[in-house]
């Protein structure tokens, strides 16, 4: 379809979100407001209560971010110096960072080329003494392969953190994401599928002595009032936070059924000029992000931005080739599928609000881009 004018689309659509729900929202905040509980409110266990039952395991504890959340998961594991934790270096930093923080050592594993989701085959030959955990990031909205993974980790005796911040809500052979591990974590960072007016995250898990470990660790290592058993930090869901939360997750299901749909409409009108996300068969995928994968990466992000079609690049350089992962010692070509999706990766606008005549327009600029050579 031939466009005579030209459209500015917003890259992600929080705005129209807002008005849609905008009753629900300013009501779950009203009542935070009339209650003056900003810290840890009835509401954080509220949601906290939904939350757990939706990913179906017994404790989800809100936390202040999904770094926090990741960061925290570890803490309960007692990860410290000398501690290895692999991950892939395909993600965003945080995955990496808290491991770090705590003076682990992140043990980068290269990608699935289809999935650009750590590679469960590469994962054995990475583990050593010194192992103590996998974290296995589902990204773009799309679950790890976490039977595999659950297998590798069960057999070696370690455990399993899916960072499932880009995949809250998401399938996986008919479960969710962030049940599927030992413990599972989600940010609410306003661009997530399910996502608050600020920073959030939540950690799920069976274990009861790790759910009451976070809980702990999340109030400065508290028990009780002024009585800190533990060194943890300020890890806190603010109470605010947590009301959006329990408004716009009532039309959780609804926005995913849109996210598919509109994700399955850009993949076929796009299939036959640009690599489409490539979905396992027993998978569904919350398009967390649209990407695409692209030799002409930067041409056509040029062409796109000028044509009112913003993009974003998830993620320009892995994390084994930035600079503060180079005391790892990791070279380029290492990791070469991370390194190639890295080069060409390119995120188109998306949104459960995003029109057919707007997805229409990104499509017809993409075709025309490659048409006119």
């Amino acid at each position: 379809m031939a466009f005579l004018f030209q459209m500015k689309l917003n890259f992600i659509d929080l705005k129209s979100q807002y008005l849609k729900y905008k009753q629900d929202i300013d009501r779950e905040i009203s009542e935070v407001l009339e209650s003056t509980q900003f810290i840890m409110g009835s509401k954080i266990s509220e949601l906290e209560r939904m939350l757990a039952d939706y990913v179906g395991v017994r404790f989800g504890i809100g936390v202040s971010s999904g770094t926090d959340a990741i960061l925290l998961a570890l803490m309960a594991y007692g990860v410290k110096t000398g501690d290895e934790i692999i991950c892939p270096p395909f993600t965003f930093i945080a995955t990496a960072e808290v491991i770090s923080l705590l003076g682990a050592r992140p043990v980068f594993v290269d990608i699935d080329e289809k999935t650009y989701n750590i590679d469960p085959s590469l994962i054995e030959d990475k583990i050593a003494d010194k192992t103590r955990g996998i974290i296995a990031v589902s990204l773009y909205g799309q679950v790890a392969e976490m039977d595999a993974i659950n297998s590798i980790a069960q057999r070696k005796g370690i455990f399993v953190i899916e960072d499932g911040c880009q995949s809250f809500g998401a399938a996986y052979k008919g479960r969710r994401s962030c049940g599927i591990p030992d413990v599972g974590v989600t940010s609410f960072f306003p661009s997530k599928p399910l996502g608050c007016y600020g920073d959030g995250g939540m950690v799920f898990t069976d274990d009861e002595e790790i759910a009451k470990l976070i809980k702990s660790l999340r109030v400065h290592g508290q028990e009780k009032r002024y009585q800190h058993k533990y060194i943890g930090i300020n890890g806190r869901l603010d109470t605010i936070q947590a009301a959006i939360l329990i408004a716009k997750f009532r039309h959780l299901d609804e926005e995913i059924r849109l996210r598919e749909t509109k994700g399955s409409y850009y993949s076929e009108g796009l299939k036959d000029v640009v690599i489409t996300p490539f979905m396992e068969e027993y998978n569904t995928s919350v398009y967390a992000q649209y990407s695409i994968m692209t030799d002409r990466r930067d041409g056509l992000s040029k062409y796109l931005n000028d044509n009112g079609v913003p993009t974003a690049i998830h993620y320009p350089a892995p994390l084994h080739l930035q600079e503060a992962f180079s005391y790892l010692g990791y070279r380029e070509g290492d990791f070469p599928v991370s390194e190639m999706v890295a080069k060409g990766i390119l995120s188109l606008p998306m949104s459960p609000f995003i029109t057919q005549a707007e997805q229409d327009y990104v499509i017809g600029k993409v075709r025309g881009f490659y048409k006119s050579g």
